[in-house]
């Protein structure tokens, strides 16, 4: 049985059935900018834009890597935020111009680092960050120590438990993740190793619509609808 024929499968096992105006997509991110009812930050974001070009937003999350085969090979739509240039590997692949937003990718730690050095302040450290994050698997040195995690949990556990010294994650989810889970002894570490913008991606199928939510994107910024959601779930 081909990979197409195992996706459809799953999906009248798990009763999903999706109509020709949903767009389905992997997210990477947790709230406050992703969540499981599909209302944060981002969720809004991208549901808006969508709806004024006629389609619904629906998240099939998976972990990261995963999420990025299902898109390349057009198991689902696409991703809801990734960094400029995995397009080159991904080459089905084809990326909405407009960003969505910009992610800061910091240190998090118990122990105090001075990251002056940028990426190779973590050179012979040991290093922790969720499996299938490009931008972090391209950028930390070879001779760090490193342990992969499928989620956030499992990153900011390994921390707490003191089974790594360091983890990088997005600044917003990270926030997020220390007040829910209670962790008063981690701190987040600066500068940010880096800044980088977010943007959608969408299987080649789906080349048509691109530039239509590009320019929904960027009127929302204009408007002040990307504003308002701004203000309700991040400031």
């Amino acid at each position: 049985m081909n990979k197409f024929a195992v996706f459809f499968l799953l999906l009248l096992v798990n009763g999903t059935v999706f109509s020709s105006e949903d767009l389905v997509f992997n997210v990477t991110g947790q709230p406050p900018l992703n969540t499981v009812k599909i209302d944060g930050f981002m969720d809004e974001v991208v549901r808006e834009a969508l709806k004024r070009i006629g389609y619904n937003l629906v998240i099939n999350k998976q972990p990261a890597e995963r999420g990025l085969y299902s898109a390349n090979n057009g198991l689902i739509d696409g991703e809801m935020s990734r960094v400029r240039g995995i397009d080159k590997v991904y080459t089905n692949l084809l990326r909405v111009p407009e960003k969505i937003m910009s992610w800061d990718f910091m240190v998090f730690s118990k122990k105090n680092i001075d990251l002056g050095n940028g990426w190779q302040s973590l050179k012979n450290k040991n290093v922790a960050f969720i499996n299938g994050w490009k931008i972090l698997e391209k950028n930390i040195p070879a001779s760090a120590y490193v342990t992969k995690t499928r989620n956030s949990k499992q990153l900011f556990i390994l921390l707490k438990k003191n089974r790594t010294d360091y983890i990088i994650y997005e600044h917003w989810g990270g926030r997020y993740v220390l007040n829910k889970m209670k962790l008063k002894n981690i701190k987040i570490r600066r500068p940010a190793l880096a800044s980088k913008d977010m943007y959608i991606y969408l299987h080649k199928k789906h080349a048509d619509i691109i530039p239509k939510l590009s320019y929904e994107l960027s009127k929302m910024k204009k408007d002040g609808s990307y504003k308002k959601i701004f203000n309700q779930y991040l400031n």
